[in-house]
């Protein structure tokens, strides 16, 4: 498939659709047809090429994101030769949040079964999640010797307060289910497996139907507020991120994922 740009250049795209079910309404589906959406850094980048393709787009009032195939996003893709490269992966993976969070269209992450690690933090660049009734989120960063990068821990503070975010990032092995995740305001709304898409996509019919210049303006409004002091995070995200990526603990820990065993941390 094809998009334009920004600039008015073609993009093809290998892993992402743009679909128009109904006025005002798209549909970004992305699958890796690996059954686990893992976040490699071509789909990052097609998924930010995506996303600033809609920044003029003033005929789309609402946009769901899905994750086709067995799970929204199993986060990064531990396998990906790209992510050796830290520092440029650390800044991509930064701007594919950045870019979703920064449309002025009202976004919508329909999450089924599973959005894990880089997972959890795109969806949390969304306005919205709508999950399955047998979904979960986790974050597993910190298992795996890493800090949470992706710009989101300051989202994520926003949602549930700083209390909540350090359960879920330090438990780093504990599931989210859909019911903690409704009660401590990461989804609004648990739909019946399978059916999270078309739930997804009557949130976004919802909002195509309002005004669209006020609605705008409202989610600006509220994004300035929440996000007033996220910005001053960035550098610590990315520097965090690089530095812990050196260590010995998290090649101990990608090893020991890749082993299936149970690692052993020094503190080095």
């Amino acid at each position: 498939s094809g998009l334009q740009t920004q600039g008015g250049q073609t993009v093809k795209l290998e892993f992402v659709t743009v679909e128009r079910p109904s006025p005002g309404v798209a549909v970004v589906a992305f699958d890796r047809g690996d059954g686990l959406n893992a976040m490699s850094m071509q789909l990052a980048r097609e998924l930010t090429v995506t996303a600033h393709s809609l920044y003029d787009d003033f005929e789309t009032h609402a946009i769901v994101l899905i994750g086709r195939g067995k799970g929204f996003c199993a986060g990064r893709d531990l396998r990906d030769s790209e992510i050796r490269d830290r520092t440029s992966a650390g800044m991509l993976r930064w701007r594919l949040c950045q870019a979703w969070e920064r449309l002025e269209q009202f976004t919508i992450a329909a999450v089924e079964r599973f959005a894990v690690g880089g997972g959890l933090a795109f969806a949390l660049a969304t306005d919205w999640r709508v999950m399955g009734k047998g979904a979960h989120f986790r974050a597993p960063e910190v298992a795996l010797g890493l800090s949470m990068s992706w710009g989101s821990i300051p989202r994520l503070v926003n949602l549930v307060g700083p209390a909540r975010a350090k359960q879920v990032l330090l438990m780093a092995n504990d599931p989210i289910t859909s019911d903690q995740a409704l009660a401590w305001g990461l989804a609004q709304e648990i739909a019946p497996d399978g059916e999270v898409e078309a739930t997804a996509i009557r949130w976004a019919a919802k909002v195509a139907q309002m005004p669209p210049v006020p609605a705008r303006m409202t989610k600006k409004t509220i994004n300035a507020y929440a996000n007033a002091l996220s910005d001053l995070a960035v550098h610590m995200d990315t520097d965090e991120v690089i530095l812990t990526e050196t260590t010995a603990d998290h090649s101990e820990a990608v090893s020991a994922y890749l082993e299936r065993r149970s690692p052993t941390f020094r503190g080095t």
